[in-house]
């Protein structure tokens, strides 16, 4: 029997040369796919389902760690919170994400990804929903609010949208009659700045009454 050959890498691995030309090809051939447009970037052209699966695991897995340290405010619950976040949300959020009783409109049903509509227990914590709602989400149409909005109305939408899977449309209506008189009202209270300095998720201070005009908002 012969000895076994002692191994040598040299023999078994792919040269220098060869990976270097391969990169190369495989950069060459990525810019003609893009060039030549083959990629439909239309929202009615669907992702594979290996492709969904791995953008869907992607994203979870980024909201996650970056709203891993976010803790919500000890009054998240509070009837006054979950009442303003509901006037937020029906003003803001209900032609992507409807409503109880809503029907889907032409917004909701032209969108890809879809958007998320509440109706069992809630998939998220506290953290990753005011994360996702302060940041938005690329690509799916998922604005960044708290570009325009601060940290405490934010939290506000959190605590309605914590409690809306499952909630019925009198109550949904209840809810949203109860809201502060319209989403311009809230933000006048709104503090001067749209950033806490103190950091992600952190209670803002009071400020005065800010210009809303100055704001650019037409809501």
């Amino acid at each position: 029997m012969k000895p076994l050959r002692k191994f040598d890498h040299r023999y078994h691995l792919p040269s220098p040369h060869f990976i270097g030309v391969a990169s190369i090809v495989v950069l060459v051939l990525g810019a003609i796919f893009i060039y030549a447009g083959v990629y439909n970037i239309g929202a009615d052209a669907h992702h594979a389902s290996g492709t969904t699966a791995m953008i869907e695991h992607m994203r979870e897995r980024s909201i996650a760690v970056r709203a891993g340290d976010i803790k919500p405010p000890a009054d998240l619950g509070s009837a006054e919170r979950i009442a303003a976040g509901a006037g937020l949300y029906a003003e803001m959020c209900t032609g992507c994400h409807l409503a109880p009783g809503m029907a889907p409109t032409e917004l909701s049903q032209g969108l890809y990804p879809k958007a998320p509509v509440f109706k069992g227990e809630p998939e998220h914590g506290p953290g990753e929903q005011f994360w996702a709602i302060k940041h938005g989400i690329k690509m799916t149409a998922m604005p960044a609010w708290g570009v325009t909005h601060n940290d405490e109305l934010i939290w506000n939408m959190v605590a309605f949208v914590q409690k809306l899977p499952g909630m019925s449309q009198a109550d949904y209506d209840r809810l949203v009659a109860s809201a502060p008189a319209d989403h311009d009202e809230m933000m006048e209270g709104m503090a001067g700045s749209h950033h806490d300095a103190a950091g992600e998720g952190a209670m803002p201070t009071p400020a005065a009454h800010a210009d809303h005009g100055a704001d650019g908002h037409t809501h």
